[in-house]
C-alpha cells in the first residue's frame, strides 16, 4: 500500500528545513561560526546533509539540536505530522493517516507540541485588552499513577466536571485569556482563581496604564489598583456590551475573548478528553496558531520556523 509520506520530496524538504533555519547561510549549532563546510550525509538519511565547523572542529547535520533530530522517523512524516495537527487532527487520526503505531504518533505530537510550548515568545499587550476566564474539566487521563495516589479508581467513562467554576486540584481548571483587540492573544492554565494568581501573569502581559476590559468578576477588582484602566461589563444584569461615549458605538465589551473561548471548545473537542499535564501544550499550539492567523498549507512554513 502507498504511503502518504513517501509522495512527499524528501530532498525537497530538506532544503526548506535548510532555508527556514540558516536564510543567510550555515552556521554552526555549536558556536554560531559561519565558518562550516559540508561532511559527508547521515548514515541511514542519505539526504541529511552534515557539516563540519572550521572553528569548534565539532560535527553537526541539518536536524541537530531541533526537536526532529535523534529520531527514526524520516523527516517527511515530521513535516507531515506537523501540518496535520495545524489542521487540528487527533493523536489518533494522525496516527492513521501516517500509518504509524498510535504511541509512536503520540510521542511526536507531544514533543511538537512541547517545543511550541518552550518556544512561545510573551507579548507586551497595550491599547484595549480584554480578559475572562473559562474553565475546562481536564483529569489525569493516561496518568494512573496520578490517579492511584488520589485513592480513588480510574474511570471507564469520561470525567464529568462539576457545576461552576472550579479549580485545578478539583480537574476542572481555569484558564486565563488575555486578547490585545486586533493583536496577539495569550492564555494560561491557572491552578486557580484568585488575585494574587493572576496578578503576575496580568503585570507582566499587559503594559501600565492600558485599558482593561472584564466582566464583574471580582478577582479583576484590583486592575486599578495595579495600574490599569478598568471598565466591566454586568453579565448578571443582562449587559454584554455599553456605549460609554453616546457614539452610537458599544466599545465596553468582552465579546473578543469569548468568541476565542468558542474557537478553544471547538479546538479542543476532537481530542476527546486531555490531561491537566499535556493541557498547557495543546493551549500554547493553540494560542500559535490563533495569533499567525492562517490556515491549512499557509500554515506550515511558520510551524516549521517555530521549532526550527
Amino acid at each position: 500500500m502507498l504511503k502518504i509520506h513517501e509522495l512527499l520530496d524528501e530532498a525537497k524538504c530538506y532544503e526548506a528545513i535548510r532555508q527556514i533555519r540558516w536564510p543567510q547561510g550555515v552556521r554552526c549549532v555549536h558556536c554560531q561560526s559561519n565558518q562550516c563546510s559540508k561532511d559527508g550525509y547521515h548514515t541511514n538519511q542519505p539526504l541529511r546533509q552534515r557539516y563540519r565547523c572550521q572553528v569548534c572542529k565539532r560535527r553537526f547535520d541539518d536536524l541537530s539540536k531541533t526537536v526532529l533530530g535523534g529520531h527514526h522517523q524520516a523527516v517527511t512524516v515530521w513535516v507531515l505530522c506537523l501540518y496535520f495537527m495545524g489542521l487540528n487532527l487527533s493523536n489518533r487520526q494522525i496516527a492513521q493517516e501516517l500509518e504509524l503505531n498510535k504511541d509512536d504518533a503520540q510521542q511526536m505530537t507531544t514533543a511538537l507540541r512541547t517545543e511550541m510550548y518552550d518556544r512561545r515568545e510573551q507579548p507586551c499587550l497595550s491599547g484595549t485588552v480584554e480578559c475572562d476566564e473559562v474553565y475546562i474539566v481536564a483529569g489525569h487521563k493516561g496518568h494512573p499513577a496520578v490517579v492511584a495516589a488520589a485513592g480513588r479508581e480510574g474511570r471507564s467513562r469520561r470525567l464529568k466536571g462539576q457545576r461552576g467554576r472550579g479549580t485545578l486540584a478539583q480537574e476542572k481548571p481555569p484558564v486565563l485569556g488575555i486578547i490585545q483587540r486586533t493583536g496577539q492573544l495569550v492564555i494560561a492554565l491557572l491552578p486557580n482563581v484568585q488575585q494574587r494568581t493572576i496578578q503576575p501573569l496580568v503585570q507582566a502581559i499587559i503594559q501600565p496604564g492600558t485599558t482593561v476590559m472584564t466582566d464583574e468578576y471580582n478577582i479583576y477588582g484590583r486592575l486599578t489598583q495595579w495600574g490599569y484602566s478598568h471598565q466591566t461589563v454586568n453579565h448578571s444584569q443582562g449587559e454584554y456590551a455599553r456605549d460609554e461615549d453616546g457614539d452610537g458605538f458599544h466599545e465596553i465589551h468582552t465579546n473578543t475573548i469569548e468568541g476565542v473561548w468558542s474557537l478553544l471548545r471547538s479546538w479542543l473537542r476532537p481530542h476527546r478528553g486531555i490531561s491537566q499535564e499535556h493541557l498547557p501544550f495543546y493551549l500554547a499550539c493553540f494560542e500559535f496558531i490563533h495569533n499567525i492567523r492562517r490556515r491549512g498549507k499557509a500554515l506550515l512554513p511558520s510551524l516549521l520556523q517555530l521549532i526550527l
